[in-house]
């Protein structure tokens, strides 16, 4: 391996292990706030990069018709609540249930978008509602259960979303149109305008996290969510709303993501599964609590990924799934086991 290469190989570390951060970002949040490992985060991925091929192919993504779905069973559900008895928050429903399904539709239906951005807005339209919706359906009745029956619950939904990818998209991969086709080269490394927009976006997207959690009130309480739960209701943070947010966040962040990376590689129904698993693995590294550790330990992945890819790329995968061996024996060492319920 010659000095070039090794700049070819941390280029593409670097830009991998953006998304990669952005995952694990998704899982941190979630887990933090809701208990959830949601192995389903890398779905979201997956969803929004066939949405945006379709968009591009002159088609409405038929995953339109499964939001829309998804927010009739929500409404029907939350009706049947009230009529039980239950207190139900008809502002929040009506938004994520009604009004950005609309939006959707007006997007994606009505204006049939050809600019770029107004189809990134419908495919984010799109797929952002989807996270809170999946979570009032599948995880807020489990509120109560175990990390453990909500692991099981995880991987159920991961399996039935993948078996809706394939039925709504079909097994064969797509692409779209990168966002830049620009090409510089410095120090005899092409850079391409798309790693540039990869790397950009995550910055943001990162930054921007870091001001919502310090500077805003919503963001203050989804921390206080996070560290007790119990306090945060005492306080009188609407903590039954929190899922719902948290939940969006995750699936506006794994839509994104999906947009960054369908230029620069092939996505299927089910890529999104080792884009999650990977993710996962940065995440377990901050100890799905830390979000700093998981930025670290998402540009570790990416680093060990590429270069993997170089030195043995049969076991490319291999390599990077074992990372997370050592990790967690050192974290079993150092880390005060509680029980579950505390």
């Amino acid at each position: 391996m010659d000095f070039q290469i090794a700049l070819m190989l941390v280029q593409d570390g670097v830009v991998n292990g953006a998304i990669y951060a952005l995952m694990a970002l998704a899982l941190v949040l979630v887990f933090s706030v809701t208990r959830v490992i949601f192995i389903p985060q890398g779905e979201f991925v997956a969803y929004a990069a066939l949405a945006m091929a379709a968009l591009q192919a002159g088609q409405t993504p038929p995953l339109l018709w499964m939001l829309l779905g998804l927010a009739a069973l929500v409404l029907l559900v939350e009706g049947v609540r009230q009529a039980r008895g239950a207190e139900v928050d008809w502002r929040s429903t009506l938004f994520w249930a009604a009004l950005m399904p609309a939006l959707a539709v007006l997007v994606l239906l009505v204006l049939k978008p050809q600019a770029m951005l107004l189809r990134v807005l419908g495919v984010l339209l799109l797929v952002t509602p989807m996270g809170p919706l999946l979570y009032r359906l599948v995880y807020r009745p489990l509120a109560d259960a175990t990390v453990l029956i909500l692991l099981i619950v995880s991987v159920a939904l991961h399996l039935a979303l993948v078996g809706l990818g394939l039925y709504f998209f079909g097994a064969e991969g797509s692409r779209t149109d990168a966002f830049s086709d620009a090409r510089w080269d410095l120090l005899g490394l092409t850079v391409s305008g798309q790693s540039l927009v990869i790397l950009g976006v995550t910055a943001a997207l990162v930054v921007g996290m870091f001001l919502f959690f310090e500077r805003t009130i919503v963001g203050k309480a989804l921390r206080a969510t996070a560290i007790n739960r119990v306090g945060a209701r005492l306080m009188g943070i609407p903590t039954a709303l929190s899922g719902d947010l948290s939940f969006a966040l995750a699936a506006l962040i794994g839509a994104i993501s999906g947009l960054l990376i369908a230029p620069v590689t092939t996505v299927y129904y089910d890529t999104g599964f080792l884009i999650g698993l990977k993710g996962f693995v940065a995440a377990i590294v901050g100890g799905l609590a830390s979000y700093p550790l998981a930025l670290a330990g998402a540009l570790l992945v990416g680093q060990l990924e590429s270069f993997a890819s170089f030195w043995a790329s049969a076991f490319k995968e291999v390599l990077v799934f074992t990372l997370i061996i050592p990790v967690l024996w050192w974290r079993s060492l150092h880390t005060h086991h509680v029980e579950d319920e505390e």
